[in-house]
């Protein structure tokens, strides 16, 4: 029987779970900045999370810019590097490895890859039970999801997770 810690089970989660808050490079200094809601501001109409106002923020250098409301651009595949689907900006938390781009949204997104690709026992979310949308682990490249990648996928994500300190 495997442990608690070897079991993963789908929280159902999907990408639009983790747009709340999304680390980019700063195109001002080239730290890590953050793309979350604006403040103050009401739910866009038909209460979309991925259409809500959003302001880009920077510790770093103090950048602040609006997002303009111009069309969102989900990242797909892993050949090129991901850009957050507001501003177009690169991602934090990516690194390339030699199957593709490896990348995650925030800590949490991270996380949830983390525990995903160490797990030995994976269990899928019942397909009836996803409300006929593809969860974020269901949509994971087949490279990160199979069990001879693991060691190299878990290297990456310490290697993004390393990143996090210098931010």
């Amino acid at each position: 029987m495997a442990s608690p810690t070897d079991r993963f089970r789908d929280p159902r989660s999907t990408e639009y779970d983790f747009i709340s808050s999304i680390m980019v490079r700063c195109p001002g200094c080239a730290k890590a900045a953050r793309v979350v809601p604006a403040p103050g501001e009401g739910s866009a109409p038909g209460g979309r999370v991925l259409f809500r106002p959003r302001r880009l923020v920077c510790r770093g250098c103090g950048l602040s810019r609006a997002w303009s409301g111009r069309p969102v651009t989900l990242p797909r595949g892993t050949a090129r590097p991901a850009t957050d689907p507001y501003f177009g900006l690169p991602l934090w938390l990516q690194v390339e490895t030699r199957h593709g781009w490896l990348w995650a949204y925030n800590l949490e997104h991270l996380g949830l890859i983390r525990r995903f690709v160490q797990a030995s026992l994976r269990e899928r979310a019942p397909w009836y039970d996803t409300g006929g949308r593809m969860t974020l682990v269901a949509r994971l490249p087949l490279w990160v999801k199979r069990a001879k990648n693991r060691d190299e996928i878990l290297r990456a994500v310490s290697r993004i997770h390393a990143s996090t300190a210098a931010a």
